[in-house]
């Protein structure tokens, strides 16, 4: 629903037509919870603020749900991995 909602939620974002948005959350071995995002759309203009803007809103929502069993959650690192399409990739 974040991806969706982006262009919302951030000014100058564009409204894009997504075709797919998928989110993976899963703990590593430090005791952390790892969230990835990947979103794809045929479009003139890349997705990356949407798939940041979804990484960033499950994090809120895992530290939601977590808050009453300890307020030490943090989040850290929201980041920018690999895009691609658009007007330039990247890859980190």
């Amino acid at each position: 629903m974040a991806a969706k909602k982006t262009h919302e939620l951030i000014p100058l974002c564009h409204s894009i037509p997504l075709e797919d948005c998928e989110i993976t959350i899963r703990p590593n071995k430090e005791n952390r919870i790892l969230i990835d995002c990947e979103v794809r759309a045929t479009h003139k203009t890349g997705v990356e603020m949407e798939a940041l803007t979804a990484v960033s809103v499950a994090a809120l929502t895992i530290y939601d749900m977590c808050k009453g069993i300890s307020h030490r959650i943090y989040i850290e690192s929201v980041r920018l991995v690999e895009k691609t399409g658009g007007k330039s990739n990247f890859k980190e």
